[in-house]
């Protein structure tokens, strides 16, 4: 349970779970997990990131970006299912309370992969896109 142990070891073990169908889940719900980073509720600090996240994941699985290792890619899908899913370890249903483990396993992925980011962020702008 991730209250016992730290945040980013729940990421890293939900990771090696994640399979073709969590990455497509991702993203084939991508607008739907956008929405979970709308600008009001405990997840609007995370906007930006999320869309990266979202963004980075549609680049790997269409091959138009690779230089990330699989586990990175696999904590990034772990954690937007998990914030996607509305029945998690404390249910979202619970105004405030029920979004917080959601801002704790995100701020867990963000520090797990912040390096490959900040390089995919840099790939990306080499290439003139943008989120």
């Amino acid at each position: 349970m991730m209250l016992n142990k730290p945040k980013e070891e729940f990421v890293k073990e939900g990771a090696q779970n994640v399979t073709e169908k969590d990455v497509e889940k991702v993203i084939s719900k991508s607008e739907e997990i956008k929405k979970k980073f709308s600008a009001k509720g405990p997840l609007a600090r995370f906007i930006e990131d999320g869309q990266l996240l979202i963004a980075i994941v549609k680049d790997y699985w269409s091959g138009a970006y690779r230089q990330i290792p699989y586990g990175s890619i696999a904590s990034i899908v772990f954690t937007l299912i998990y914030i996607l899913n509305p029945f998690d370890l404390i249910p979202d249903m619970l105004p405030l309370i029920g979004q917080l483990d959601d801002v704790a396993v995100m701020g867990a992925c963000l520090i797990l992969v912040e390096q490959d980011l900040h390089k995919y962020k840099d790939w990306k702008q080499s290439q003139g896109k943008t989120n």
